[in-house]
């Protein structure tokens, strides 16, 4: 048994340790918002959050993290996630969507520890974080604004 706090609610797993936090937030705790894309780390897709920092949860054991605090795109809250999503709805950010909770906890990341990020800043805290129909721009665009709603 792992215990695993989820979006604020402590959840006893029984799993494996060298299970996936993936794995362990869909199956297990039934949370589909985050995604699978590559399994290797290297599309964002599975982006959640460990202790308020980014991580790819597809390569996250559940015994590297039992008693962390883990946050997915079902349970982020607060005025930075809040401010993202809304931008990025206003701004049409989304395509097909698939990349795009991945690239919303990045971003919220992005913004908790960097209010008014510079195109490298956004270059950097997004690399990774792949979009197949490659809204880039728009995501860039979407930081930016954010930025500035939480910085008025």
């Amino acid at each position: 048994m792992i215990t695993l706090n989820l979006n604020g609610t402590e959840h006893q797993l029984d799993a494996d340790a060298d299970t996936p936090l993936l794995w362990a937030i869909r199956d297990h705790a039934g949370l589909t918002g985050t995604k699978f894309g590559c399994g290797l780390a290297q599309c964002g897709a599975c982006t959640v959050h460990v202790d308020g920092a980014p991580v790819r949860s597809c390569q996250t054991f559940l015994g590297d993290i039992e008693g962390a605090k883990v946050t997915t795109i079902e349970g982020v809250s607060g005025k930075v996630a809040e401010t993202v999503q809304t931008v990025w709805a206003e701004l049409d950010v989304p395509q097909c969507g698939y990349c795009q909770s991945g690239q919303i906890m990045s971003a919220a990341a992005l913004l908790a520890e960097t209010p008014k990020p510079t195109d490298d800043d956004i270059d950097a805290a997004m690399s990774g974080n792949l979009c197949r129909c490659a809204t880039y721009q728009r995501i860039r665009a979407a930081i930016h604004v954010a930025a500035d709603r939480l910085e008025a």
